[in-house]
């Protein structure tokens, strides 16, 4: 949800400069803002945060008793991978629980998906306008 935020937050202007003896036509970059780095950086910082998560999570699992808990290294792959095989153990060990995380997931992956797809369609057509005809 942080990146989703910041994403919102990030409006690139995009601006034509002319480089070289040509003159070719190139995008400026100040399109990378401060908010264009807080969403390259809190990315990072989200997907350690999730390994970590998970880790402590695993060894929780293990404690409470769970003879094969879902390995925290699947973490790396991605939390959503952790997520789904965690939940699935989960549900195996205690029937009628477990996949609440696994519908949470699915509702942000397609919140993600609208809202990362009109604001790429926004950046394009701002893109497209800048663009020499």
């Amino acid at each position: 949800m942080i990146t989703l935020i910041i994403l919102l937050l990030w409006n690139p202007v995009f601006h034509l400069r002319y480089v070289g003896a040509r003159r070719v036509p190139t995008l400026d970059p100040s399109a990378f803002s401060v908010p264009y780095f807080l969403l390259v950086i809190s990315g990072w910082l989200i997907y350690g945060v999730s390994v970590l998560l998970s880790y402590l999570d695993w060894q929780k699992l293990q404690r409470d008793g769970v003879v094969r808990p879902f390995h925290w290294a699947w973490a790396f792959l991605g939390a959503g991978v952790y997520v789904v095989g965690r939940s699935v153990i989960v549900h195996k060990v205690a029937p009628q629980r477990g996949l609440a995380p696994v519908w949470a997931l699915i509702g942000l992956t397609a919140l993600s998906l609208i809202l990362v797809s009109v604001k790429a369609s926004m950046i394009i057509s701002t893109i497209a306008k800048a663009l020499p005809m």
